[in-house]
C-alpha cells in the first residue's frame, strides 16, 4: 500500500492537532481523506482546504468516539458510502494533567471512553471487512506515557497503557493475515492538546524546547501505512528511554530525578 492514490482512509480526530496534519499528509499522497470529530464546523474547514489544495475527495462525518452506539451508526454509514476503508488511523484522544487525589472519576472515566473505548469500538467496526478482503492496516496513536508513566498523569497514563495492550493483543490475533496493526507513541507535541491537559500552562512551558512537530509526526505516521512496523516511538531517545524503563525501572527514576516532575 506504499501508493496511497485513491486509498479510503479514515482518521479520528481529525478537527485538529496531529488528526489534521496527518490529513493533509495523506491527501497530498492522493488518497482519499475520511474525518471524523466531534466539531462538525472545524471538520468542513479541513475538507475544504483539502479540497481546495489536493483535488481529492475528502468526506466529513461527526462522531463522538465516547459514544459507542453513534460508532457503529457513523461507521455503518461511512462503508455504505465508499464501500470499504483501507487504513484506519485513531487519533481521536485527550489529557488531563491531575493527581489521582485530584482527578474526579467523571474525567477519568471520559478518558478511558475516548482514548480507549472508542478507539476498540472504530477497530471493531472496520477490521471484520479488512479481515474478509485480506488487507488494510489499523494504526493507533498511543503515546509514550503509555510505556513510562509521570506524575500527574496516572489516569490519562493509565488510559494509554490500555491503548498498547489492546494494539499489541490484536497484532498478534491477526498476525496471521495481511491486516497490520502500528502503535505511535509519541512524547509531547506542539499541539492544542494542552490546552485540556495543562491549563497552567507550565509543562507546556517547561518542554517547548523538545515538543515534537506535529507535521514530521504526521509524516512518519503516513509513511508507516502499508508497512509492518511494529511501533513508531517519537521522539527516538524517548522511546530508548521508556525501553530501559522496562527492564530497570528503578535506575531510570533515579536518573531522570526532578525531570518528572515537570507538570
Amino acid at each position: 500500500m506504499n501508493n496511497l492514490k485513491g486509498k479510503h482512509i479514515l482518521i479520528t480526530g481529525a478537527s485538529g492537532g496531529l488528526g489534521k496534519m496527518i490529513s493533509y499528509e495523506v491527501a497530498k499522497r492522493g488518497a482519499n481523506p475520511i474525518l471524523v470529530a466531534r466539531n462538525e464546523i472545524r471538520l468542513q474547514e479541513v475538507s475544504e482546504q483539502i479540497s481546495e489544495k489536493y483535488g481529492v475527495t475528502c468526506r466529513t462525518y461527526r462522531l463522538d468516539v465516547a459514544n459507542l452506539s453513534d460508532v457503529q451508526t457513523v461507521m455503518n454509514q461511512i462503508l455504505e458510502d465508499v464501500y470499504k476503508i483501507d487504513v484506519l488511523i485513531n487519533n481521536a484522544g485527550f489529557g488531563v494533567f491531575e493527581e489521582v487525589t485530584e482527578a474526579s472519576m467523571d474525567t477519568i472515566l471520559s478518558m478511558f471512553q475516548v482514548n480507549v473505548l472508542g478507539l476498540i469500538a472504530c477497530t471493531k467496526s472496520v477490521l471484520p471487512a479488512m479481515l474478509e478482503r485480506n488487507e488494510g492496516h489499523i494504526i493507533n496513536i498511543a503515546s509514550q506515557a503509555g510505556k513510562l508513566a509521570t506524575p500527574k498523569s496516572s489516569g490519562y497514563a493509565a488510559s494509554k497503557h490500555a491503548v498498547l495492550g489492546f494494539t499489541n493483543g490484536l497484532r498478534l490475533e491477526i498476525a496471521r493475515t495481511n491486516v497490520r496493526v502500528t502503535a505511535v507513541n509519541p512524547g509531547p507535541i506542539q499541539t492544542n492538546f494542552f490546552t485540556i491537559a495543562d491549563q497552567t500552562g507550565s509543562y507546556e512551558k517547561s518542554m517547548k524546547n523538545m515538543m515534537l512537530d506535529p507535521v514530521d509526526v504526521a509524516r512518519k505516521v503516513v509513511e508507516s501505512i502499508g508497512t509492518n512496523k511494529r511501533e513508531i516511538n517519537l521522539p527516538k531517545w524517548m522511546g530508548i528511554g521508556s525501553t530501559i524503563y522496562q527492564v530497570a525501572p528503578w535506575l531510570v527514576e533515579k536518573l531522570a530525578g526532578n525531570a518528572f516532575y515537570k507538570k
